[in-house]
């Protein structure tokens, strides 16, 4: 066993996604359709469990971690989890400590979340319209989510913004949603979407490429490319009229896969080394066979070896999904 977590590519490891949750109060067009079944709870993870393979990627050379969904937040004690990691930001093993939202409970949660250590957060927003917003969730509030994104920031919290880039939508939306995130500070991240699980459309449609989003925004906004990253797959541009950056995360147009350095562990503690590998390792298996860890690196050994150089989606016309997995079980 290797002390840091490198792939048969030179990758090393160093981000988790760490999915707590499929569950979601929101049913957005581009992840789910309207009646999915979502796991049932006791195959979840325990937050015991949880923070102990954090901690043991954490010695690996993780550095940051993304608590993700669904809809973290949805899960009940969440901030038993947070508050537990947080004393590897304390030692200085973790870089940060950081999640996913769609906001609908960042009102409640963003000083509790600061509190824990949490600086910076993501949240989902793929329009400022309430009538499209109420399309588009079927069942959210955008009321609700822009509380919530007040709340943060007044808690302390910096916030990128995230927007999936949906055809029909998203062209008529991204002048207001970046003058939206730059005027209070945030950055915005446009995101493909991806062919992962079903949908009771065709994402065909939807498919919108951020080389053409891009000269859209060009027509209206001064773009000049920056070397800037995260941590993540996004590639940014400085927008001149604002400062503010607007990121491109292109995994349909462009992949990234060449730099990944991130893993994927769903709620019920399958490793995911891509989001393209169909079946997942078996984490959970590991976890509860054996008091130590030595059953549990043998498992992330064995998983990183097998990281794919690549993924290969591909969106077509009435096809169907690449994976069936769908994108609440990992949240992207």
């Amino acid at each position: 066993m290797s002390a840091f977590l490198t792939d048969g590519y030179g990758r090393t490891i160093r981000y988790l996604r760490l999915s707590v949750t499929d569950r979601c109060d929101l049913r957005c067009v581009y992840c789910m359709t309207d009646d999915v079944v979502f796991l049932p709870r006791r195959e979840l993870l325990s937050f015991e469990e949880l923070d102990r393979l954090s901690s043991a990627l954490i010695e690996r050379g993780v550095d940051k971690i993304r608590i993700t969904g669904g809809e973290p937040l949805l899960r009940k004690d969440i901030l038993h989890l947070f508050q537990g990691l947080s004393r590897h930001l304390a030692s200085g093993a973790l870089r940060e400590l950081t999640l996913t939202t769609n906001g609908t409970q960042l009102a409640r949660f963003a000083r509790a979340l600061f509190a824990a250590g949490v600086r910076r957060i993501n949240v989902s927003l793929d329009t400022l319209d309430p009538a499209r917003y109420a399309t588009i969730t079927r069942h959210g509030d955008l009321a609700t989510t822009l509380d919530g994104i007040d709340a943060a920031q007044s808690a302390g919290l910096k916030i990128k913004l995230n927007a999936v880039a949906v055809r029909g939508v998203t062209e008529h939306e991204i002048d207001r949603l970046i003058a939206f995130a730059h005027g209070r500070g945030m950055d915005i991240t446009l995101i493909e979407t991806m062919p992962l699980g079903h949908l009771d459309v065709d994402r065909a449609d939807q498919y919108l490429p951020l080389d053409e989003l891009r000269s859209r925004i060009a027509e209206h906004w001064t773009l000049e490319d920056i070397d800037d990253r995260t941590g993540g797959p996004a590639r940014y541009v400085r927008v001149g009229e604002t400062g503010g950056r607007i990121g491109f995360i292109t995994p349909m147009s462009h992949s990234f896969c060449e730099t990944c350095n991130r893993i994927r562990v769903s709620a019920t503690g399958r490793l995911y080394t891509c989001l393209g590998e169909h079946g997942g390792a078996d984490l959970r298996a590991a976890l509860r066979g054996s008091e130590g860890d030595d059953k549990l690196n043998a498992a992330i050994d064995h998983a990183i070896s097998r990281k794919p150089k690549g993924h290969d989606f591909e969106i077509r016309r009435h096809s169907g999904p690449a994976l069936e997995r769908p994108m609440s079980v990992l949240g992207g």
